[in-house]
């Protein structure tokens, strides 16, 4: 029997349930991916790490509200993105935190819709919107409903546009209920 540490559990590799990504999901990854691909010296998103964690703290407001009021106190954390609490798909605990094992399918969807690029230098991926993607962000973000969405990927570029480990780290710190969580436990 493989020891857990070392286990690969499959559910997290691949989708289980067969489903397109759907494009709630895809519109929030590009929202984020398209915020931190703003400048001409931003190369994007480094990581899937890096990534995954962002989308952790995007998705569950209310674990973004308490790491803000202990990381920087008094910062106007805006609207909630999703004002019914809801999120479409909960994470699960894995290897380095958070994970949602649906990002295969939805950044290889954007990958194939020309609205993100990816880069692979060194084993690190890089995630950055295309012109089309960074139009269509920009679309989504005039909207009412994606309008929150961006303004608090905006917030995590600002103050937490830090490395994925960093950000493991501190989520670890911040919430130990996720490092106590079992592999493949829903968050």
């Amino acid at each position: 029997m493989t020891p857990p540490d070392t286990a690969t559990p499959t559910s997290v590799d691949q989708p289980t349930d067969g489903r397109p990504p759907s494009a709630d999901a895809q519109a929030r990854l590009l929202l984020l991916i398209d915020v931190f691909s703003e400048t001409k010296a931003s190369k994007g998103i480094e990581g899937r790490m890096k990534l995954a964690k962002l989308d952790f703290l995007l998705r569950y407001p209310g674990h973004f509200r308490k790491l803000m009021s202990i990381r920087r106190p008094g910062t106007d954390i805006g609207e909630d993105p999703w004002l019914t609490g809801a999120i479409e798909q909960s994470m699960i605990r894995y290897r380095y935190g958070p994970w949602d094992p649906a990002y295969y399918a939805l950044l290889g969807a954007l990958t194939g819709k020309g609205l993100i690029e990816p880069k692979h230098e060194e084993a690190v991926a890089t995630y950055r919107s295309t012109q089309a993607g960074h139009d269509v962000a920009r679309v989504l973000a005039e909207t009412e409903s994606w309008r929150p969405v961006r303004e608090r990927a905006l917030l995590l570029r600002r103050h937490l546009n830090l490395s994925g480990g960093a950000l493991k780290d501190l989520i670890y710190e911040t919430f130990p209920d996720i490092v106590e969580a079992d592999w493949g436990t829903h968050l």
